[in-house]
């Protein structure tokens, strides 16, 4: 009796169980949370850096709330979700964007530290299952996984799609490919439940920012142009549906009867650590081959002629002429139209003209971020908007002759 008791733990998951619902409203979510940093950065103007104080400050209440919960309950569970993915996207734009952080650093800085948590969470609890998220430290553990899997997902879909130029729809399709290959290898070839969970956990991140990203971006970038507004409601409604009903018939709670075996032999951790090995090297072989495929047969390639930008600029002196003739007429709704096509551009054509002249590339991007910051602003002044135009423009005209 006693030997019984030891194999079997009463679980009070303070997580849903894993159902279809489970998967579509991660997905539902982790596009929610490009599109809406996007709104809140972009549509709205606060700008990235009160956009991240502020979501970080809504979720570290979000927080509180869900640790001080005794069980799972799904309002302040996928609330804690959507504002942990906005925070996550965030984490990794800011590096982009603010700290010109190469997304290529980010993704791995992101995956070693995703790794590393992995690891101690495993040393310290012996168990990465999620239906064992019972103690304090276990979901400490568990959240910080939760954030790591966002900024990773959210660097490397940026980096294939955007980068690479592999694109959005390419970029989801890619990736979903590969979900699809975990939940086949986990339903026929005996694949880890856990190992299983946690890889389609951490690729649905780059799955639905690609989808977040086609359905709001423009179609001169390979979008639908429903925009950030748009694209976020389509989503929070849905969310808002099934959180209701699962609120209402409780059809992801684990419930309180429900076990699982802690033991495991030797034997069953050997073959689990094989697994993990061999679909981490897979994984790294795909992505790192997919990166260099798509750096030399789709990126844009610098010519091996061409030592300096004169040229190179003429598209993006065009667009900031536009915003500066916007900006003369008071038109900021036209010129924050603009800054999204400049940023679009400047972004597309980085790995270019970086390869062509990198410290003039700095200086102009430099520039650029300003422009951006100056028109972007919630009550734009329009004496900040041309100082930022005319000196971007002064230095992208000399590098341009």
């Amino acid at each position: 009796m006693k030997a019984s008791q030891n194999k079997l733990k009463i679980l009070l998951s303070k997580v849903p169980e894993v159902t279809i619902f489970f998967w579509i409203i991660k997905i539902l979510c982790t596009t929610v949370g490009e599109t809406f940093s996007d709104f809140l950065n972009g549509n709205v103007g606060l700008g990235l850096t009160l956009t991240t104080i502020i979501m970080g400050i809504a979720l570290i209440v979000v927080l509180y709330f869900q640790f001080r919960a005794t069980k799972y309950v799904p309002g302040i569970y996928w609330l804690t979700v959507i504002l942990i993915s906005v925070f996550g996207t965030l984490v990794t734009d800011n590096m982009t964007d603010g700290f010109k952080v190469p997304l290529e650093f980010s993704s791995i800085v992101f995956f070693v530290l995703l790794g590393l948590t992995f690891l101690f969470w495993y040393l310290s609890e012996k168990t990465l299952s999620i239906h064992s998220i019972r103690t304090r430290k276990r979901e400490v553990f568990y959240w910080l996984t939760i954030l790591f899997t966002f900024a990773l997902g959210t660097a490397v879909g940026d980096l294939y799609a955007e980068k690479v130029g592999l694109g959005y729809l390419n970029t989801a399709i890619t990736v979903a490919i590969i979900i699809a290959c975990m939940f086949l290898a986990w339903k026929y070839a005996k694949l880890n439940a856990i190992l299983a969970f946690w890889v389609a956990y951490i690729l649905t991140r780059p799955l639905g920012a690609s989808l977040g990203d086609y359905l709001s971006q423009p179609k001169k970038y390979g979008g639908l142009e429903l925009g950030a507004t748009v694209t976020s409601i389509i989503f929070l409604i849905p969310i808002l549906a099934i959180i209701i009903f699962l609120a209402v018939t409780k059809f992801d709670t684990i419930a309180k009867s429900q076990t699982i075996a802690t033991d495991q032999t030797n034997a069953s951790k050997k073959n689990v650590l094989v697994q993990t090995i061999t679909v981490l090297c897979i994984l790294l072989a795909v992505g790192i081959g997919g990166y260099v495929w798509s750096s030399n047969n789709i990126a844009p390639q610098a010519d091996s002629s061409q030592a300096t930008l004169t040229g190179q600029l003429t598209d993006f002196i065009k667009i900031e002429n536009d915003m500066l003739n916007n900006v003369n007429s008071n038109d900021f709704a036209s010129a924050k139209t603009g800054a999204d096509d400049l940023e679009r551009a400047w972004d597309t054509s980085a790995s270019k003209l970086q390869k062509i002249d990198n410290t003039t590339w700095t200086q102009i991007d430099g520039t650029i971020d300003a422009v951006l910051t100056a028109v972007r602003s919630k009550s734009p002044d329009a004496n900040k908007c041309k100082s930022a135009l005319n000196n971007s423009l002064s230095i992208l005209n000399g590098a341009n002759k």
